[in-house]
């Protein structure tokens, strides 16, 4: 059994490992297999200390021990997101200097309260541009389930240490399928969670106008579930908390959409993997209405200009903000940069207002169904080197981004829960993912069914967990 983090904890809490043994195996086996670039920063001594002063707490107060969720259990923070005590967040960037954050965001908080043990932070491309993870300042994130591929982006350093077994879950974050398109790529699942459901506070800086969201990528459902649980909730933030509603996964009505239309198809295998799984939803006894991709073309494309001109003026106005030279950025983010100092506030109303009314049209289809099952990408993982950075044209970036994951960021515009997770193997070895996505508040739902799906072992882990190798 190759294990998850709830294995993780298990073992830690029964005395089997002690989170310090936890931690020397995560240590180790990122050492050994740093290849494959998953992190940009590594910090041994804090893991250890951490680790010390957990096995400290399991002796002399077991009580609170004993209630956090994950104990013990290491793991990797993004580099890019709510910043996390003492690890040096730069963004994928030459911009930032790697200090230490010197505070925890909100989220940060609740995973060290949970149990969890940051001691590093994972590669994401710079400032979260590309479904790949091809930072300029390295390193070049790499596919475990093979090296000449892309985990995906932005969280790609994420799915690719959890895939590898470096840990069993790592933090994760979504703002136009950052969190999905990484999973996807890896055989991980992937929940972006709904709008107003994950705190972003106190400063908000990664809240990108509500379309962006935390979590984590992790090996199986019932982890994700449980680090929903923890983290999730009492937001405090702009908008109204997106309170869990109950799972009762009965007598579903499933919208599913098998292909992509002409402009970035979905591979005959991966249009086969949905319709597998919907078979698989309909013999548990939902019912299937089959949905055409005209219903969804012309949100798919509004969806990409809005996260366009939403990511240009927030990186503009950070730039700008900071009184930072871009020159050393990357080519596209300083064109990305010039996209939004030359953006008007009519033009960006007008984005935001499209953004709005992708909502109401995705609502008019969950008038007649209760979730809708998707492709998660359009094809198997591509090549390290197929979302280049050295170009300033913006639309390129955005329409390549498109055509690898079609459905991506409509669930981040329209604000929708969405989660992935993988459904078989192709012929290569290589994930099926399907996408399931539900209004505010379903995440319990969304979860229920993956896991039905889950269950069925059609995608198996092919590295265990450091510390649950043995």
């Amino acid at each position: 059994m190759s294990g998850d983090a709830t294995d993780l904890a298990e073992a830690i809490k029964s005395g089997v490992l002690s989170a310090s043994d936890a931690m020397q195996a995560s240590l180790d086996a990122a050492e050994a297999l740093d290849a494959i670039g998953a992190i940009a920063h590594l910090d041994r001594e804090m893991g250890e200390a951490q680790a010390r002063g957990m096995d400290r707490e399991r002796d002399i107060a077991p009580y609170i021990f004993e209630e956090r969720r994950f104990a013990g259990v290491p793991t990797l923070a993004k580099d890019l997101g709510g910043p996390f005590e003492g690890l040096p967040v730069a963004a994928g960037s030459k911009l930032f200097a790697r200090e230490p954050s010197s505070a925890d965001s909100d989220l940060a908080k609740r995973f060290r309260h949970a149990g969890f043990l940051p001691f590093g932070l994972t590669t994401s491309p710079e400032f979260g541009l590309s479904l790949s993870s091809e930072p300029v300042i390295g390193p070049i994130c790499r596919n475990p389930l093979d090296p000449s591929r892309t985990p995906g982006g932005s969280s790609g350093g994420a799915a690719a240490a959890v895939s590898a077994g470096i840990v069993a879950i790592a933090h994760a974050t979504d703002a136009g399928g950052s969190i999905r398109v990484p999973a996807a790529c890896c055989g991980l699942i992937g929940l972006k969670p709904g709008r107003g459901a994950m705190p972003a506070g106190p400063g908000f800086g990664n809240h990108l106008g509500g379309i962006a969201s935390e979590l984590v990528v992790a090996r199986s459902v019932r982890d994700t579930a449980r680090a929903f649980d923890v983290l999730s909730g009492n937001a405090r933030g702009p908008f109204a908390d997106a309170v869990p509603l109950r799972a009762d996964a009965t007598a579903l009505r499933i919208g599913v959409l098998t292909t992509t239309g002409a402009l970035h198809p979905t591979s005959p295998e991966r249009s086969a993997a949905v319709e597998a799984a919907a078979h698989s939803l309909e013999a548990q006894g939902h019912t299937l209405l089959p949905l055409d991709w005209a219903e969804f073309e012309t949100m798919v494309a509004a969806s990409e200009r809005t996260f366009g001109a939403i990511v240009a003026a927030n990186l503009a106005a950070l730039i700008d903000g900071l009184g930072i030279a871009i020159d050393a950025a990357e080519p596209l983010t300083q064109a990305f940069v010039a996209r939004g100092r030359a953006l008007s506030a009519t033009a960006l109303w007008d984005s935001l207002n499209e953004g709005v009314l992708v909502s109401r049209d995705l609502w008019r289809i969950f008038e007649r169904i209760d979730v809708l099952l998707t492709p998660m990408l359009a094809c198997a993982p591509l090549p390290i080197g197929s979302f280049p950075t050295g170009h300033d044209d913006v639309d390129r970036q955005l329409d390549r981004m498109t055509a690898f994951a079609p459905m991506a960021s409509l669930a981040n515009i329209s604000g929708f829960p969405a989660i992935t997770a993988p459904f078989g193997a192709d012929g290569d070895g290589l994930p099926l993912p399907i996408q399931l996505m539900a209004p505010f508040g379903h995440e319990p739902l969304l979860l229920a069914l993956a896991a039905g799906l889950e269950a069925e072992g059609r995608w198996q882990h092919r590295f265990p967990v450091a510390g649950l190798a043995a």
